[in-house]
C-alpha cells in the first residue's frame, strides 16, 4: 500500500478530532439551547478569557490567529448572532468595537475546554513524552516553513 502524504494525514486527523469534539451538538442552558462553538470559536473564546483584563478588538484576533479580516469578521458575526459575544464601541475610536464575552459563553468555554483536554489525552495515549516533544518540534517547524512561504 502506498504511503499517504503528510497533508492527507494532518487533514484526516483534524477531521476526526472535530468529529469527536462535536459529537454532542448542543449545550443546554436554562430557557435556551445554544450550539457548541466551533474549534475556531473556542480558540477565540480562550483568547478572550485569557485577555479579559484587556480590550480586545477584531484586528488583535486577526494578528493572533493569522487569519484574514473577512474570516475573523465572519466568525465574530456568527458568534454575536449566536449570543456568544457582544461588541461595544471603543472609547477612543467609534469605528472600533471591543469584543466582550457573556457569562453563558464562559460556561460553554469551561465545558469545551474540558472536552479539549479529553481529546488531547486520547490523542497522546501510549505516546512517549519524548515522541510528543519531537512531534511538537516538527509541527512548529512545519508552521514556520509555511509562514515563510506565505511572505
Amino acid at each position: 500500500m502506498k504511503e499517504e502524504k503528510i497533508l492527507f494525514q494532518i487533514k484526516s486527523l483534524e477531521k476526526k478530532i472535530v468529529q469527536y469534539f462535536l459529537q454532542d451538538q448542543t449545550l443546554v442552558f436554562p430557557y435556551r439551547k445554544i450550539s457548541k462553538p466551533t474549534p475556531t470559536q473556542m480558540q477565540i473564546i480562550d483568547y478572550l478569557v485569557k485577555h479579559s483584563d484587556e480590550d480586545v478588538y477584531q484586528r488583535d484576533l486577526e494578528q493572533v490567529f493569522s487569519l484574514k479580516r473577512a474570516t475573523i469578521s465572519g466568525v465574530l458575526q456568527t458568534m454575536e448572532k449566536n449570543g456568544l459575544i457582544s461588541r461595544e464601541m471603543a472609547n477612543k475610536d467609534a469605528r472600533m468595537k471591543k469584543i466582550l464575552l457573556n457569562e453563558q459563553t464562559k460556561e460553554i468555554f469551561l465545558q469545551g475546554n474540558a472536552k479539549l483536554t479529553e481529546v488531547e489525552n486520547i490523542l497522546l495515549k501510549n505516546i512517549s513524552s519524548q515522541d510528543v516533544k519531537t512531534l511538537e518540534k516538527v509541527l512548529k517547524q512545519m508552521k514556520q516553513n509555511i509562514e515563510k512561504a506565505l511572505k
